[in-house]
Order: C-alpha cells, then sequence, then structure tokens
C-alpha cells in the first residue's frame, strides 16, 4: 500500500522517523523501478533545531518545499557531490522533515547494483544518503515531488521491529549545530548490515 499523504501531515518528525524504518522507498526511472527498505533515517524538528536548513525560519529558495504540507520530497546537493533525500513532514509552514540515510536492496537489483558498479550484498551499495540516491536514480529533479505519485513514492508491506531492534543515536555530520548535535535523533534497524556507522547508541 502506498502510504497516502495523510501519513506525512504528522507533526511528530520523531514518531515518523522512525516508523517509516522498515517502510519501502521506490523510484522510477526511464521506466525501471527500484526499491529498498529504509533502515536509517535522521529527524529535523524545524525552525528551532540548529541542524536544520530552516533554523531561524530562514526561507531560501531551496528551503521553501520544507514549508509546504508533508508529502513532499526535498533533495539537495550535499558538497557538491551527493544528492541527499529528505521526506517533507508535518503542517504546511511547519518545516520539519526526514533524512533518509540507508536503504537495504528489495527491487531492481541488478540496476541498483549497475547504478552503483557493485554487487547488491556489498554494504556500500545503499549504506549512507549519498549511496541510497545514487543506488535510486535520485538527482535534483527529484525535488519538489509528490510521494504518492508514480516517480518516486513509500510503501507499507507491513514490515515491522520492536522496539529492542532499533536504536537511537546522535545524527552525523552536524557538528555545527552546537549543543543539537548530540540529541538522539538518528533511527536505526540494529541488525541491518546496510547501516555502516551505528555510532553511539541512546536507550
Amino acid at each position: 500500500m502506498i502510504l497516502p499523504s495523510e501519513y506525512y501531515s504528522n507533526t511528530d518528525v520523531q514518531f515518523l522517523a522512525e516508523d517509516l524504518l522498515g517502510k519501502i522507498l521506490f523510484t522510477q526511472v526511464n521506466e525501471i523501478i527500484t526499491a529498498g527498505i529504509i533502515v536509517e533515517t535522521e529527524a529535523y524538528f524545524g525552525i528551532e533545531d540548529k541542524a536544520s536548513h530552516a533554523y531561524g525560519n530562514r526561507r531560501t529558495s531551496r528551503t521553501e518545499v520544507m514549508y509546504s504540507k508533508g508529502g513532499l520530497t526535498y533533495v539537495y546537493l550535499c558538497y557538491g557531490i551527493h544528492h541527499l533525500l529528505n521526506i517533507v513532514t508535518s503542517i504546511e509552514g511547519d518545516p520539519k522533515c526526514v533524512l533518509v540515510r540507508s536503504i537495504e536492496p528489495f527491487q531492481g537489483i541488478a540496476e541498483m547494483e549497475t547504478r552503483r558498479k557493485m554487487p547488491a550484498n556489498k554494504t556500500a551499495i545503499s549504506s549512507g544518503p549519498g549511496s541510497l540516491t545514487k543506488a535510486l536514480g535520485l538527482d535534483l529533479s527529484f525535488n519538489r515531488q509528490d510521494l504518492t505519485q508514480n516517480r518516486i513514492w513509500i510503501e507499507d508491506h507491513s514490515i515491522t521491529y520492536q522496539s529492542s531492534q532499533i536504536s537511537k543515536a546522535a545524527r552525523i555530520g552536524i557538528d555545527y549545530a552546537e549543543e543539537h548535535a548530540a540529541l538522539p535523533l538518528r533511527f536505526f534497524v540494529n541488525d541491518s548490515k546496510y547501516v555502516k556507522n551505528k555510532g553511539v547508541k541512546t536507550l
């Protein structure tokens, strides 16, 4: 079942970041469908979050999509190299989002292997936010896409995890966020080999 737009309007971004674990992210590029099970995410809680692009209510042409009603994609280029995929959440005017950090290959695996030039059993194929976007064929043309349409979408296949199977840890690569850098807003599946950096877990 494709997640409906209402799913993304939840204002509790931490809940969504954890709930998205086990959901399956699909893309369709040149009529080729590839997909992966989401196994790692990060939550960004909006204008008060020093790690967020919307911190301090900054509104630019790039971040404007974050202020939309949940259910759109926010894709941007990091360090001029890697495309990163964020899921816009919450209500209009409340710029929260979930960064998808890692996926486990699920469908269209041969195509993912071709894009990444490595076998699917190699962790690096889709571990990390830049790797997964390459595996799924994502680029800036996927920015501002509706997640209920047929270019990029997320499905619920009833893959669930017990709380003991999920860990929380600090987000990665946000040292500039001062005290917010240590907040346990990264969620990941403990036993997934596609989570490269398990870091220091918190209860």
